[in-house]
């Protein structure tokens, strides 16, 4: 169960409940014209699920991941939270940037006979993604015929990357033309390979789908309040902080970082630069940090505080006495859970206290349904947002002409 507490107050003037009642009619035609598909995916990934048990994966102990941003961040964020409670969870190894240090030493991970490789790319071009499959078939010396049950392409129906798939019978499996890369972890590009790990994605879209369908049964009006805040603020808070109570949290924070940036930052339709910077810290390591930043710096940032209430952890602070340090000992015999909350209540208070606009998601416990609640959670909100603003939230011109030049600098060089 996730519980969600907002610290800020919700303006009801009559503008501010139209732009809200604006922002949902425009996320409801999104939804039901399936002109953004991501709102369906909870349901339809569930037959990705079927076909994986037609696929003979028995051999296979350590999943390989080729992709980049929306290709990899949720698959990690995913697999970095539930990891602890799927203890017999497959390995995973990811391929992401193009530092060759980093894909040196991945490199060496790999047991081919006991791998399989997710090529995941929604345009099936990605440079980092083809150039890092080139690298690991050289290094592992695949036969891409011979070897092609342990091959699996994630991509567009269509794509430069299907094609190849298909010239070499690789497992393929699509994304929808009308979901965009930063909101399919809940396609196949996650649903795949995060279930062959071994995690249970049935009930992590059962989470997922939930919380949608409790959205658009009008039961979810805190994400409403919410996202009119920083639209209405954004002129003077242009900046929000994601404060995460968990290292389990950090990769989620990136993706999250991802969704917001390349969805909100744009030029709305009366070409007025807008959006929302976003920053993913984790507590309680940044309380020693960036908190000083939030307190006495400017006052252009809102926070979000993301806890969980019981880590099924019982770690407890040994009973000893230090000598010169004896006024910590007041926190002997408690858990580490009870200080990492109370650190986390505390900074929330002085935050609120300074003035800041916050809000807080609090987790009972780590679970798939809650996981697969608290994506959708921000890929609503993002929505909301991005209708509020009046752009186009799922595309991404400024990436493309980076790509655009990058192609045509090393082409020329």
């Amino acid at each position: 169960m996730l519980t969600f507490n907002k610290h800020f107050l919700a303006t009801q003037s009559s503008e501010s409940k139209k732009i809200i009642n604006d922002a949902v009619e425009v996320v409801k035609d999104e939804m039901q014209s399936e002109r953004v598909g991501y709102y369906k995916l909870p349901t339809l990934s569930l037959d990705f699920i079927e076909q994986l048990k037609k696929i003979d994966t028995s051999s296979f102990e350590q999943i390989v991941v080729m992709g980049i941003g929306g290709s990899s961040l949720g698959i990690k964020a995913i697999n970095t939270i539930l990891r602890p409670i799927t203890p017999n969870a497959k390995e995973i190894i990811f391929f992401e940037n193009s530092d060759p240090l980093t894909i040196t030493e991945n490199l060496v991970k790999i047991k081919k006979e006991k791998a399989c490789f997710f090529l995941i790319s929604k345009s099936g071009s990605t440079i980092e993604t083809t150039s890092t499959f080139k690298t690991i078939v050289a290094y592992c010396k695949i036969d891409m015929d011979a070897d092609n049950n342990r091959i699996f392409a994630i991509t567009d129906k269509g794509s430069s990357l299907s094609v190849f798939a298909q010239h070499h019978k690789f497992h393929e499996f699509n994304i929808p033309d009308n979901v965009g890369g930063r909101f399919s972890v809940l396609s196949a590009v996650g649903v795949v390979p995060l279930a062959l790990a071994g995690y249970d994605m049935v009930k992590l879209l059962n989470g997922a789908q939930d919380f949608i369908a409790s959205f658009f049964d009008g039961k979810e009006n805190h994400l409403l309040e919410k996202a009119y805040s920083f639209y209405e603020n954004s002129k003077t808070q242009s900046i929000n902080v994601v404060f995460s109570y968990a290292d389990r949290l950090e990769d989620l924070t990136k993706w999250y970082v991802q969704l917001w940036g390349e969805s909100l930052g744009k030029i709305d339709t009366n070409g007025n630069r807008v959006g929302l910077t976003p920053i993913g810290i984790i507590g309680a390591v940044d309380q020693h940090s960036f908190l000083q930043l939030v307190i006495e710096g400017p006052k252009n940032k809102s926070l979000t505080f993301i806890n969980i209430e019981d880590f099924k952890n019982d770690l407890l602070i040994p009973d000893i006495t230090l000598y010169g340090i004896e006024k910590t000992n007041f926190i002997n015999g408690k858990s580490f859970t009870t200080l990492i909350n109370a650190q986390c209540e505390a900074t929330m208070q002085s935050v609120i206290q300074s003035g800041v606009n916050t809000d807080a998601i609090s987790l009972d416990s780590i679970s798939e349904k809650n996981i697969g609640a608290l994506i959708v959670y921000f890929e609503l909100l993002t929505s909301l947002l991005g209708a509020m603003f009046k752009v186009n939230t799922y595309n991404q011109p400024g990436v493309e002409l980076g790509k655009q030049i990058l192609y045509k600098n090393l082409e020329n060089s």
